[in-house]
């Protein structure tokens, strides 16, 4: 298994600096990851960094919230795409939701999709730590309809990550064809290894050096 193939080497922090985010991008590029996931601001620097390299470059949408309107969230997608990012990663209406408006979450992430369409891929984070096993498996089905290439476990900002039981279920969800990213409160080897056997597909994480390392990270994210 080539395992840093399944990492975004991840810094969301809102205090990170430019010289925290060159140290994520000379890792990325020395461990072959699959992305660094940064902040919209850092994407073009990243892109800039990485032009000679096949790491490519992730950024988030509607983050970390996803209570931003869809118009933003399509605005935030086109300028990523036009910056250079090559995937996004969009939080989805949360509250929506949980209060049953499936169509307007469903609305929401099309819209993103349809932005990105050809250019970038679209994962769709779901936010795990705030939603029942039903909205869960509602979420995944809504991003799956509205064409989205993976399902996403969490921000890593709203008091829980990924866990093994979530993969699991996600990926019951949508099928063998879709991905599935795990992340938050990934921090070591023996965690990712079960996130991928439960049907991750791409680990984010802020540990992605110590965990192809075999050491521990911590960071929560």
């Amino acid at each position: 298994m080539n395992l840093a193939s399944y990492i975004d080497h991840t810094l969301l922090k809102p205090d990170s600096t430019k010289s925290q985010i060159a140290k994520i991008v000379e890792e990325a590029k020395e461990n072959r990851f699959a992305s660094v996931c940064v902040n919209p601001h850092w994407v073009v620097y990243c892109v800039s960094e990485l032009k000679d390299s096949p790491v490519k470059v992730c950024t988030v949408i509607g983050f970390p919230l996803g209570a931003t309107t869809t118009k933003t969230k399509v605005y935030e997608t086109r300028e990523a795409i036009e910056n250079g990012a090559t995937e996004v990663d969009m939080v989805i209406n949360v509250g929506e939701l949980k209060a049953g408006n499936e169509a307007l979450v469903k609305a929401d992430i099309k819209a993103v999709v349809d932005t990105a369409k050809n250019k970038a891929l679209t994962k769709v984070i779901i936010e795990t730590a705030l939603l029942t096993d039903e909205e869960k498996v509602l979420a995944c089905q809504l991003a799956k309809e509205a064409g989205a290439d993976f399902v996403k476990t969490s921000t890593g900002f709203s008091g829980g990550g990924a866990t093994v039981e979530d993969i699991r279920l996600m990926r019951e969800t949508v099928g063998p064809e879709m991905g599935v990213k795990a992340s938050g409160g990934i921090r070591d080897l023996e965690t990712t290894e079960a996130m991928i056997e439960a049907g991750a597909t791409r680990i984010g994480a802020s540990a992605g050096v110590e965990i192809v390392s075999g050491k521990e990270g911590t960071s929560d994210y």
